[in-house]
């Protein structure tokens, strides 16, 4: 079994990992580490959730720990697509990091430019960004780009899809030719070929699954319905699929906030993040789904590359994504490390043609979800079927169990000398919140229903009727 000891890092790197509670690196990992320590330029294909991020973060840290910080110009330059994922790669640097000398800055929109000058001004190691801010800031003067000796790109296929490649086409023509460079992205489409061609020299490549691949811990469904259902079906999947924790992925903002209100108003702990929000409030929601506070995040595709949070139980794309891609990355975000994880597509009328781009770039055809996958008992209708068939092929009067002569409808007949001077009969009392006594009360931190006597329904167990989304399976 490799070991991070065998890799070749520095024995301060390595009680760093091991403090941080790492004994075996991933694939990735493993053959990446060592082709960076040797300098070489490497193009990396991993699914997401593989461990990518340690694997130039560590070699890096290693090979920065000797040299000198100059004013406005970082020795190495990290470019990544989003601040979240910025943030993510500076956390990691703090982390492995701790025992050597490394200045780091962090250039991302959304925040003030301030402190990031001052950081650039003293001089820093490690230079993460993104494209937007680091270009805003060359363009002022305030950074100068010869003199850095390493550069990764990260999430190359995602740079894509923002529009970034002409950013980063001209970043890369401001380096020094004389470099190392690393290419990570999940996929490699055309133009990513390209671009590493144009800026790699003679690159080790670096697969350790098929691109595009979903991972094999994770239980894919989709479901088919209409586009008024998706919410009533979101519910009850969040109430009856043992879920821990969950990321709801919505392809429009607008959705993503509508969608939020409508958990909290049915009683779920959510949070949101879109691209809308100011970098702190960002931070502060992912802070929440992090510590427990809220264990559903509803968020648009800024959060679904490359956010390694631990323990997200469910994945839901409750829009199934325009591009293919941002499928296999918004379901990596549960089964990871190990950990078994489901996703669930709720496929809509006119998403036909994009769940057919993403089995035809996962290469596998999604299941549809059925009878034979919920995990609560569903309570046997086929006995109340036959009787509503066998009373309407009656028709006509029928006696009821208490041998009261009924209508079509069922209902029994009044006497018609009952109605003069009969009264209604009273209403049951009501509790504080409006409900007859003896109805069930729902639970408004969990959104479990609770019986008469005041006692949750066990975790899983069927709290309500059969849903109309899963007819569309027979088995």
């Amino acid at each position: 079994m490799t070991t991070f000891a065998d890799l070749g890092l520095s024995e301060k790197l390595l009680n760093a990992v091991s403090e941080a509670g790492y004994t075996e690196p991933t694939p990735i990992q493993a053959e990446a580490i060592p082709a960076v320590l040797m300098m070489k330029d490497i193009i990396g294909i991993a699914q997401t959730g593989t461990g990518k991020t340690a694997g130039f973060v560590l070699p890096m840290i290693d090979i920065l720990a000797s040299g000198r910080r100059r004013a406005l110009m970082p020795r190495s330059l990290i470019l990544e697509p989003t601040r979240e994922l910025a943030a993510q790669v500076a956390e990691n640097f703090e982390k492995y990091g701790k025992n050597h000398d490394l200045s780091m800055a962090l250039l991302i929109g959304g925040v003030q430019m301030g402190d990031q000058i001052k950081a650039l001004n003293e001089g820093v190691d490690v230079l993460i960004a993104t494209p937007g801010r680091l270009m805003d800031l060359f363009e002022r003067g305030k950074i100068l780009l010869n003199g850095c000796e390493l550069l990764v790109i990260d999430e190359a296929d995602r740079m894509l899809d923002m529009g970034f490649i002409p950013d980063i086409e001209y970043i890369c023509s401001k380096l020094p030719e004389q470099r190392q460079t690393m290419l990570f992205s999940a996929t490699m489409p055309p133009p990513i070929a390209k671009l590493g061609k144009q800026f790699l020299d003679n690159p080790k490549r670096i697969e350790v699954s098929r691109a595009a691949s979903t991972n094999e811990n994770i239980t894919a469904f989709k479901i088919p319905l209409k586009s008024r259902e998706k919410r009533e079906t979101l519910r009850w999947l969040l109430r009856n699929d043992h879920v821990d924790t969950a990321i709801v992925f919505a392809n429009r903002k607008t959705t993503v906030r509508e969608l939020n209100r409508d958990l909290q108003r049915a009683g779920f702990a959510s949070g949101e993040i879109h691209g809308d929000m100011d970098q702190a409030s960002r931070v502060k929601e992912l802070d929440r789904f992090k510590s427990g506070d809220v264990n559903i995040l509803v968020a648009s595709d800024v959060a679904a590359r490359g956010l390694d949070i631990k323990g997200v139980s469910h994945v839901f794309n409750y829009d199934t994504p325009w591009h293919p891609d941002d499928y296999v990355h918004r379901i990596g975000r549960t089964g990871r490390a190990g950990n078994k994880g489901r996703a669930f597509t709720f496929v809509a009328e006119d998403d036909a043609e994009n769940i057919a781009n993403v089995e035809k770039l996962t290469g596998n055809t999604v299941p549809v979800f059925g009878k034979k996958d919920v995990r609560v008992d569903l309570p046997d209708t086929s006995a109340k079927k036959a009787e509503k068939a066998r009373g309407g092929a009656r028709g006509g009067d029928r006696e009821d169990t208490d041998g009261q002569n009924t209508g079509r409808e069922g209902s029994p007949r009044k006497d018609p000398s009952e109605n003069a001077g009969s009264k209604r009969s009273p209403r049951k009392p009501r509790d504080d919140a409006g409900r007859s006594e003896g109805s069930p009360r729902t639970d408004k931190s969990t959104g479990s229903r609770r019986e008469e006597n005041g006692d949750a329904v066990p975790a899983g167990e069927w709290n309500g009727p059969k849903p109309d989304f899963l007819d569309f399976s027979a088995t």
